[in-house]
Formats: C-alpha cells, sequence, structure tokens
C-alpha cells in the first residue's frame, strides 16, 4: 500500500520515528523492534496504527516479519543504510551525508579480545546469582563495593600484585575513571600542580581539567617518568600519576631506583601518588616489578586497577585502594558522590575470582596474546617494516610504530578512522614539541591466521 494513500498523521509519525532510527543507526540490522501491541502502549496509540507503520515499512525493505519471533530491521540493510524517503520530507543534508564506517575490531587500542572471553563460564555464574537473589539484594547497593569482591580482590592483590590491604581500604568504582574522578575531588584543589606522564593517557588530562589542576608533563624515557625532571620543574606538585608497570603508551616499567625515588618523595614532601596499574597482568617476558604499593611504607600510594582490559570494559568495574590513613574519608565520599555499581555484577566478578576461573583465563590470554603479538608484527614488519619501525615493550595490549619526521601520524590515524579502525597517535598523547611520531595498533582482535590479510587492510586504510 503506498504510504501516501494512509490517512492517519499519527502512522505517519511513527513511521518516521521508527525509519530514522534505523537511518541514524540507533537500530541495527537484524535487531528485533518492539512488538506492534508493547509500541502501541508506550505511543498511547492504536495497535492498527502500529500496524500500518511496520507494513509499510516492511514494504519498502527496511523491516521483515518474521512470524511469531517478531520483527527485526532487515539484516540485508547496510548499517546506517539511506533509502530513498516515501511519505516524509526530504532529508537533511546532514541527514544525507556518507555515515561513519562501523568499527572494526582489529587493531582496536586497549579492546581486550572479544572473541575469545569465556561467555559461557560469565552467563553461568551471572544466572546462578541471579536465582538466588534474596529480597534485600533488590535493595540500594553498597556504595563502596560489595563485600565479596571487597574480599575477593584482598586476596588476588596480596598474591599476584604483593599489596597488603584490607577491605575497608577498597572501593569499587566505574572503572579507571571512576577512580581518578574521586581521587581528583577530594584531593585537588584549582590550582594544584600534578606531574603526569608525557607522552600519557588522554582521559586522565580530562580529568584534572575538571577541577582545575594544573597537569605539569614529565618525559618518560627508557626507565620510565623522570622523577628528577618532575621535582625541578614543579617541587611543589600536590600528586602523581603515574603508570610503573606497562607505561602507556611507551610501554616501558619504571625502574626500582625511580619508583624508590617517586616513594622517597612523596614521603619527604608529604604527597600523594596514584598508580594506574591498568594491564600488568598481561606480561610476556622477564619479571615483573611488585607494584608500586606494595613498597610504599609511608602510605601515600593510591592504587588503581580495573576489569575493563582483563574481563571485558562493558562491565564498567574498577577498584581504588587506598592509604589506610584515607580509607575512612574515601568510603564516606563515595557514599555523597556515587550511587554504587551493579551487586549482580560485582558478586559475579568475585565469584570468577575465587573459584578460580579469572586466573585460568589470564594464563590462557597471556599466552595467546604473545602469539597474536608476535603475528601481528610480522605482518607490520611486511606490510609497512619500510616506513615504520616496531615498539615491542615486554607487556600490554598494543604495539607502537614509529614514524619519521616527515610522517604525520594524526593523518594516518585520521584515515583508518573513517575506515571504522580505532588506532591512536602518538604524537596526541604528548605535550612536547616537536612530539613523537607513531601510531599505536592493537593486536588483540587480530587472530594469527588471519594477520597478513588484516594488516594488509589496515594499510590500505592508512593510506600508506
Amino acid at each position: 500500500m503506498p504510504a501516501d494513500s494512509l490517512p492517519d498523521p499519527v502512522y505517519r509519525r511513527v513511521y518516521d520515528r521508527v525509519r530514522a532510527s534505523i537511518i541514524e543507526g540507533r537500530l541495527k540490522p537484524g535487531e528485533r523492534v518492539p512488538s506492534a501491541r508493547a509500541l502501541a502502549t508506550q505511543l498511547g496509540v492504536s495497535r492498527g496504527t502500529i500496524d500500518v507503520a511496520y507494513a509499510v515499512l516492511c514494504g519498502e525493505g527496511y523491516l521483515v516479519a518474521d512470524g511469531a519471533r517478531g520483527t527485526f530491521v532487515s539484516p540485508a540493510l547496510p548499517v546506517r543504510a539511506e533509502a530513498p524517503r516515501v511519505c516524509s520530507a526530504p532529508a537533511s543534508a546532514a541527514a544525507m551525508a556518507p555515515a561513519a564506517a562501523p568499527p572494526r575490531l582489529p587493531f582496536w587500542v586497549g579492546l581486550p579480545a572479544i572473541d575469545l572471553f569465556p561467555r559461557k563460564i560469565w552467563s553461568r555464574l551471572l544466572a546462578r546469582e541471579g536465582r538466588g537473589l534474596l529480597p534485600e539484594d533488590f535493595r540500594y547497593p553498597t556504595r563502596s563495593g560489595d563485600a565479596r569482591l571487597k574480599a575477593a580482590l584482598v586476596s588476588y592483590l596480596s598474591v599476584s600484585r604483593g599489596i597488603a590491604c584490607t577491605p575497608e581500604q577498597i572501593v569499587i568504582t566505574g572503572g579507571y575513571q571512576g577512580a581518578i574522578g574521586l581521587v581528583s575531588r577530594l584531593l585537588l584543589s584549582a590550582g594544584d600542580k600534578v606531574w603526569v606522564e608525557d607522552p600519557g593517557y588522554h582521559w586522565t588530562l580530562a580529568t584534572l581539567d575538571t577541577v582545575a589542576a594544573q597537569a605539569v608533563p614529565v618525559t618518560v624515557d627508557e626507565h620510565g617518568l623522570d622523577v628528577a625532571l618532575g621535582r625541578s620543574r614543579a617541587p611543589d606538585a600536590a600528586l602523581c600519576i603515574v603508570t610503573p608497570s606497562n607505561q602507556f603508551p611507551l610501554g616501558v616499567s619504571l625502574s626500582l631506583p625511580r619508583r624508590l625515588a617517586l616513594l622517597d618523595w612523596a614521603a619527604a614532601e608529604q604527597r600523594w601518588i596514584v598508580e594506574d596499574d591498568y594491564d600488568s597482568e598481561f606480561y610476556y617476558q622477564g619479571r615483573l616489578l611488585p607494584a608500586l604499593k606494595a613498597l610504599d611504607h609511608a602510605d601515600r600510594v593510591f592504587y588503581v586497577g580495573t576489569f575493563s582490559k582483563t574481563l571485558f570494559p562493558g562491565l564498567r568495574l574498577g577498584y581504588l585502594v587506598t592509604p589506610r590513613t584515607q580509607a575512612d574519608r574515601f568510603t564516606r565520599a563515595q557514599w555523597a558522590l556515587d550511587g554504587g555499581r551493579s551487586s549482580l555484577e560485582q558478586i559475579t566478578v568475585a565469584d570468577f575470582i575465587t573459584e578460580g576461573y579469572f586466573a585460568r583465563h589470564l594464563k590462557k590470554m597471556r599466552t595467546i596474546y604473545a602469539a597474536r603479538r608476535a603475528a601481528t608484527v610480522a605482518a607490520l614488519t611486511n606490510e609497512l617494516g619500510g616506513i615504520m619501525t616496531f615498539d615491542l615493550s615486554p607487556g600490554g595490549l598494543h604495539v607502537i610504530g614509529r614514524l619519521d619526521d616527515t610522517q604525520d601520524d594524526g593523518q594516518l590515524v585520521a584515515r583508518a578512522t573513517a575506515a571504522g579502525y580505532r588506532p591512536v597517535a602518538l604524537s596526541s598523547l604528548s605535550k612536547q614539541r616537536p612530539a613523537p611520531k607513531g601510531v599505536l595498533m592493537g593486536f588483540t582482535n587480530v587472530p594469527e591466521p588471519q594477520a597478513p590479510h588484516l594488516v594488509r587492510q589496515f594499510r590500505s586504510a592508512l593510506g600508506l
């Protein structure tokens, strides 16, 4: 039935809304749309109105009806596909512009291997905990974190990182950003100076901006953060934020003399240190040094961990281990500033750890990541060896393709991003001028047999 022959203007509005959601990417190919009855109830219209709108959308190829299974966005559509409008005004110039390419997993910096997460085990644990929920479990969660997860972390950190702490020192947060945001709000005032690594993590700078703190870039060399340089540039800094185990993005480890020098500075000047230990679990050669907090006899280090790299980033769970003297203050602040995390997911993570799945998963992933890294670097060297030189750090989830000064890493990354990839330009992470040039490329989602083919595709996206 042609849309123009349908007199009901309500139908047109429903048609436009669903169609726009498909075109603009809010509804994906293959995704189920609400039933006609449910959508009619939600919008306060008759079911017949929804039936007519869906029928026309099916006739135009946007939707596919599949009997009792429901109605779905046509899987034959390309992502964010545009098609001639039938019953609406012409699309704007912005709507008609080519859509960005859908995200590609290979070379995505910081994303763990999505294909290898033990979904069946996770789903079974999650379902078991869900079935066992008691009425009191439906109340508001404990804002500083579930006691079972805290207890599991105390044991895990003691064995894996040499950190002796109590459950009272742990605050469960919304990943790294939640932890560094809490630290910034409690420890910093406007104008306070903070040592940050250069090059370093851009979200750290963004968080410091929210409290009007002054980031002081401190150069990172082959031994990690240059502590002497930090003391000369900002001896009165209130805080230092550092990634000592596997510096982001360069992958170097903070040497033991510099670790001790940093701890001495914090103790002597009564300053604070934030240790971001975001992916120390993935170390492929040599011996990983103990956590900075394990050496912290003056109680000046805040230790931040996250499950975004070891499990999956959609979980949005991290944790902050506070100094003993700050535990009560940070727990009370978390109560005031944060509504807490889902109890069900926290309990599931606790089970995943205590029942041994976490340790087995990490052991498996270390082996697989080492192999994927070797295959990726071999393919990159074969395809781009005349243009880039490749840094191989002892650990981490990405490699760096170094460029000479004639190459624009920002331009290369912009081209790859337009094609759906998620590399990172090294120069974008530095305040130095001239900034170092290079391309950060994740290898976790590059299966070994596919590495040569995927690298060739990536090279084409870079325009090289």
